[in-house]
């Protein structure tokens, strides 16, 4: 059944395809950037046109489905050039651009007027400070709001009818992430298995609930004649891990998940990968709880010297960053 959806999914593409050659930009995604040693990394989207995706007062439950679908059905503009600063870039195939742009000593939060065609639009990207004593890598799903994501019909479910003002945030995980991140002094940075298209979306959610902002390594959900999407949550999230410690070199990171997606197994692994780079791991654990393997997986972690924190909330996380001092 898989490799059949995959090979619709691929000829209806290759349709959808033929008409991309004659788009123009009319407008531009913005995503959250970062910064590494050298770089400001500016990302977003080129597309033919922008959705209405703001949020009416009250709006009922097939207003929201519309908006939700819609995220999906994209314009996107291939190989268009898109620039900043005087440094260019060619979009791929589904109209996505990173634009390395040199670094200053300027830190904090910067904007980048990014161009495509007609099109403009500022570009955030968050320097870190020098000044901050560790990283944050956050999950999303399940980990900072309840989404149900360890249960597939439940996702489609809570992603599709609901909107930006509906979705529930843990407070506990505002109040975490605001005390890990000391008034932006330590930057915060999200992951999700979560598509692209979601970005927007996603940040107004952070937004509303008062969660620190910070750049998103969402999911590309690539089709092929093999697979439906392309790689697995794991490996997504791993690599995403990856690239943030790469761009923040000298940091000690906090990682934060849940057990519902085999998290920990995935912290783990990253734990080996950056010896002495991860300081803890915050688990938060839905309401069937662990298993054998996500204890096996907690043991090795704090064998290694990692500190691991979880439980059903975040209380004892809470506790001891109290102790500690905060952002310490």
């Amino acid at each position: 059944m898989k490799l059949w959806l995959a090979r619709v999914a691929t000829r209806v593409e290759a349709v959808i395809g033929r008409g991309r050659a004659v788009r123009e930009a009319g407008a531009i995604a913005p995503y959250i950037g970062y910064a590494t040693p050298d770089h400001l990394i500016v990302r977003g989207r080129v597309l033919a046109d922008q959705r209405d995706t703001n949020l009416r007062k009250g709006q009922g439950l097939w207003r929201n489905l519309r908006q939700m679908v819609g995220l999906f059905i994209t314009s996107e503009v291939a190989n268009v050039t898109v620039s900043a600063d005087g440094v260019t870039a060619v979009t791929d195939d589904e109209g996505y651009f990173t634009l390395l742009l040199p670094r200053d000593d300027v830190t904090g939060w910067r904007n980048v007027t990014v161009t495509a065609g007609q099109a403009s639009v500022d570009c955030p990207v968050m320097v870190a400070d020098p000044s901050a004593n560790f990283g944050v890598i956050s999950d999303i799903d399940d980990t900072m709001m309840q989404t149900g994501a360890y249960s597939l019909w439940r996702n489609l479910w809570t992603s599709l009818t609901g909107n930006a003002a509906t979705r529930v945030v843990f407070p506990d995980a505002v109040a975490l992430m605001t005390r890990l991140s000391h008034e932006g002094r330590n930057p915060v940075h999200y992951v999700s298995s979560s598509p692209w298209n979601f970005h927007g979306f996603l940040a107004e959610v952070l937004e509303r609930n008062g969660l620190p902002r910070g750049p998103m390594f969402l999911r590309d959900y690539g089709i092929s004649e093999t697979q439906f999407i392309t790689g697995t949550h794991g490996d997504h999230k791993g690599s995403a891990i990856d690239v943030v410690l790469a761009a923040l070199p000298d940091l000690p990171f906090v990682l934060i998940g849940d057990t519902g997606q085999h998290d920990a197994e995935v912290y783990l692994a990253a734990a080996k990968r950056h010896a002495g780079r991860i300081q803890q791991v915050i688990l938060r654990v839905p309401a069937q709880g662990t298993d054998t393997d996500d204890q096996q997986y907690i043991d090795a972690l704090r064998a290694m010297g990692v500190t691991v924190d979880f439980g059903p909330d975040y209380s004892g996380a809470l506790a001891r960053r109290e102790a500690a001092g905060g952002g310490e």
